[in-house]
């Protein structure tokens, strides 16, 4: 989205949502109000229909109050009742007739004692003067001074009936007077309500006869039931019923008034409230926005600014006019958090490419350092990569401690930085105690010379307060023009050959293509080994120990031999350090044990009580689960743990001295004999080693080999000994070459010992032959 589209968005959110509420509030407005008027105008109506019932009610009483008193002066007439006395049928049905019509009676009707008809006006049938006594008579004799309601052919007729007497009881009059139009017109007239007769036969037919409603409401009207609220016509009527009847016929009057017209005055007024939220609604619209603008202005220089900050423009300051309100409190900040921003971007571009620890260059900044000087720019002059990695820098860590091995980190870079030749020169560090020399124009000559100079630089001890650390590294120096054709290769070159450098303890290597494990020849090596434990092509070689202290039971080591299809009998030294560099060690490892576990279950070795030896290598002792996979083996094989010696480097033991530990105390724990390999060439520590759950001590062979020619060696061997003796330990000399050395050996108390002399390494079915051949020479 734009930053216009965003504007417009905004805007009309912030409005549309001002609109929206202020609707709400309006709305709910108006139905307060309609609520208000219509609760009003119903009780307003029923206060007028319960006047409109009285006047009803009063009209009808005066009604029956004039029909009785024509009643009464009928029955006196003194020729009426003489007519009456000597049954002149033709004169009663005569005054009948014109009193009736006098009086605007439509019914007039001489009743005898017994409530039989005698004579009527010639205005109705008989049958409709029988309709009316049955109707009303009853009720009147109950009654004599009221008026009593029949419904005749439809129309309801109001009833009076008065004795007549001459002097005794001779007969009745009844008249009934019609409630038709002239009476709901003059209630009309009087009130301004109308009023219709509803009328409902023994059969349950409705019929309106009489009304002042147009035709078009009646029949809606016709079924109408109680009372209450009533839409007729599509106009909305409150009804109060009043009842008219008496008998089996039902009639009663509907006094009607219309809800809309007392609301009607009040509709001029909601149009004026409508008419006024309207105009407020566009005011409030105009308002809103301009306040949103004014609102989004200054955001979408806020918008502009972010997106200049996040294209790295951070010189450009935010613009900003607005200098109480929250905006512009905003915008402010906003200008602080650029200017903060572009001091930490340039703080974080340049610890990106330091060493927090040590202020020199990282390895980022050091591969783009080798990409410049052997980039187009060059000019083809040559450049030489230094590689450097510290010895013993765990050790110094796990025991001296981190905060030690961080200053120590220090004074390393500043001891290589203080032999640069020139300004051009750059000193990096790779990571860990790895560091790197990048010495444009100079070539191998002047390499090997700058690396002899660190070399001797670290012959000087550092001193740390009360300590002193001696340091040595392993050097790896890459040239270009060579192999490498591009900085990551040169550098990879140059930390291959620091790694063969520490393998061999050479001090300092120049690369060469036979030392990198990537090329060609080393890899199909690697790849041939990794399908020669399918192939079945490796072989188990064990070399006799023979004791020389004549303790029982019998010893060996264990050695792999690659029985290749093509190469032959391949070396150990061609194919074990690349299997340590790729970690594939420690399948041969497991490989050795699994075959060592499967002979020793053999029952013609089981007699020999045979211990043995196999080495393990750093990867191996750092495997968090090789107890677990040592233990599976020997269960599976119903072999004990006792009948085998685990033999570990002081250098295996020290590139990690608390992860070793721990496994060493696991596999004790599990019954494994613990050996010291090569003990002397390292550089542990005596305190470290009486921790460790050792059983014996295996002097390196270049220690035994110099007993023929030097004394030194010799002392050292018997010091050993003695050292190894103390500790509780038993000691194991490899490389006896001589009888002499055996005895030598013999006369210092060694325990055991193991060479050419004694025996080469042989397959597992020439071993049980040697040990058979050495029992008969005994």
């Amino acid at each position: 989205m734009n930053l216009r589209a965003l504007h417009r968005s905004l805007i009309l959110r912030l409005v549309g949502i001002s609109l929206l509420l202020l609707l709400i509030v309006q709305a709910a407005g108006f139905a307060v109000v309609q609520t208000f008027i219509v609760r009003n105008a119903r009780a307003q109506i029923e206060r007028s229909l319960d006047v409109d019932e009285r006047v009803w009610r009063w009209l009808l009483t005066q009604n029956a109050v004039r029909l009785q008193e024509a009643s009464v002066l009928l029955a006196a007439d003194y020729g009426f009742r003489s007519a009456v006395n000597s049954g002149d049928s033709e004169t009663i049905q005569s005054v009948l007739e014109n009193h009736g019509a006098r009086i605007g009676a439509a019914m007039t009707a001489l009743l005898d004692t017994r409530m039989h008809l005698q004579a009527t006006s010639p205005s109705r049938t008989p049958a409709d003067y029988q309709s009316a006594v049955d109707q009303a008579v009853p009720a009147l004799v109950a009654q004599p001074q009221g008026s009593q309601i029949a419904v005749v052919h439809g129309i309801p007729y109001q009833f009076v009936m008065v004795p007549m007497r001459a002097p005794l009881l001779v007969g009745w009059v009844l008249m009934g007077f019609p409630v038709n139009e002239t009476l709901v017109s003059e209630m009309q007239q009087l009130l301004s309500v109308d009023v219709a007769i509803q009328v409902r036969d023994a059969t349950g037919a409705v019929a309106v006869p009489v009304s002042t409603l147009p035709d078009r409401a009646l029949a809606d009207l016709r079924d109408f039931r109680m009372g209450g609220e009533q839409v007729l016509g599509g106009e909305t009527l409150l009804v109060r019923p009043v009842r008219l009847d008496s008998g089996a016929t039902s009639a009663r009057a509907l006094l009607l008034r219309s809800l809309n017209d007392v609301v009607a005055p009040y509709r001029q007024l909601q149009a004026l409230l409508g008419g006024i939220t309207v105009a407020g609604l566009v005011l409030f619209a105009l308002g809103s926005a301009f306040m949103a603008r004014r609102v989004t202005t200054p955001l979408r220089s806020l918008v502009s600014a972010t997106h200049r900050l996040s294209q790295g423009d951070y010189d450009a300051p935010i613009e900003h006019t607005r200098r109480l309100d929250e905006i512009g409190n905003l915008a402010r900040s906003f200008d602080r958090m650029r200017v903060d921003i572009a001091g930490q971007q340039g703080e974080i571009l340049r610890l990106a490419d330091t060493d927090r620890l040590t202020g020199v260059p990282n390895r980022e900044r050091f591969r783009r350092a080798i990409m410049e000087a052997i980039g187009p720019g060059s000019a083809g002059r040559p450049v030489a990569v230094i590689a450097l990695d510290l010895d013993r820098f765990k050790h110094v860590n796990g025991v001296l401690g981190y905060a030690l091995g961080d200053r120590l980190l220090q004074a390393v870079a500043e001891r290589i930085s203080g032999q640069t030749r020139s300004p051009q020169d750059v000193i990096a560090r790779l990571g860990g105690n790895e560091f790197a020399m990048l010495l444009p124009g100079a070539d191998e000559a002047a390499a090997r010379d700058m690396a002899q100079r660190i070399l001797r630089a670290f012959e000087t001890p550092m001193a740390f307060d009360d300590r002193t650390v001696d340091l040595s590294a392993g050097i790896g120096i890459a040239c270009w023009p060579g192999p490498a054709q591009d900085a990551d290769t040169l550098l990879s070159h140059a930390e291959i050959a620091m790694y063969a450098a520490k393998l061999r303890l050479s001090g300092a290597l120049v690369y060469e293509p036979s030392m990198d494990s990537s090329s060609a020849v080393s890899l199909s090596l690697l790849t041939e080994l990794r399908r020669a434990v399918d192939r079945n092509e490796l072989r188990l070689f064990l070399q006799p120990k023979v004791s020389l202290t004549g303790q029982p039971g019998h010893a060996a080591e264990a050695l792999v031999r690659w029985q290749h299809p093509e190469r032959g009998m391949v070396p150990p030294m061609q194919f074990i350090p690349f299997a340590e560099q790729t970690g594939f060690v420690r399948q041969l490892t497991l490989w050795m044990f699994e075959q060592a576990v499967i002979f020793l279950a053999q029952p013609r070795v089981q007699d020999l009580a045979l211990r043995i030896s196999i080495n393990l290598s750093t990867r191996d002792l750092l495997d968090p689960e090789l107890s677990n996979r040592l233990g599976t083996l020997l269960a599976r094989h119903g072999v004990s743990a006792a009948s085998f010696c685990l033999e570990i480097t002081e250098s295996a033991i020290m590139d990690e001295p608390l992860r070793a530990e721990a496994m060493l105390n696991r596999l004790s724990e599990q019954g494994f004999k613990l050996s010291i390999d090569d003990f002397g060439t390292g550089y542990s520590s005596l305190a470290y080693l009486k921790r460790l759950p050792v059983d014996e001590l295996k002097i390196d062979k270049s220690f035994v080999i110099g007993m023929a020619s030097d004394d030194g060696d010799e002392q050292i061997v018997r010091s050993t000994i003695d050292l190894a003796h103390n500790l509780g330990l038993s000691v194991v000399a490899e490389g006896v070459e001589t009888v002499s050395i055996l005895e030598r050996l013999r006369a210092l108390h060694c325990d055991d010992a193991q060479g050419y002399y004694i025996s080469r390494p042989l397959p597992t079915d020439d071993f049980i032959a040697w040990h058979a051949a050495a029992a008969e020479r005994k």
